[in-house]
């Protein structure tokens, strides 16, 4: 089982999620752990290469980035409330910028071994 690790703030923002909906994502996290696919996901790759987002629609739009071609771990990248057509630009920084930080810190830590 591959281990789920929450970027940036993540893990604070799923929290605020309706219960029925952090239900929903946990569930969706745990079957990208077990190499299973979501069963509402689509690749989201304006955000960067390997880069999918689960959509959970209940009490609302809500959704979680992830990436797991990095390290063979499930990076949560964003969790959001979707509330228009189109994702915010402010969303789509935000999962970017935790990817970049993600991606320094991981090269950071093959410099030092």
């Amino acid at each position: 089982m591959k281990k789920v690790l929450f970027e940036g703030d993540t893990l604070l923002r799923i929290r605020t999620f309706p219960e029925a909906a952090k239900q929903r994502a946990a569930y969706e996290i745990e079957r990208v752990q077990l190499d299973k696919e979501p069963e509402n996901e689509e690749p989201f790759s304006v955000v960067g290469q390997g880069v999918r987002e689960i959509r959970i629609q209940i009490n609302g739009h809500y959704r979680v980035m992830y990436n797991v071609q990095i390290d063979n771990n499930v990076h949560i990248l964003h969790t959001y409330e979707k509330t228009s057509q189109k994702t915010r630009l402010t969303d789509i920084d935000l999962a970017r910028s935790n990817l970049k930080k993600l991606m320094e810190r991981l090269n950071q830590n093959e410099t030092a071994i």
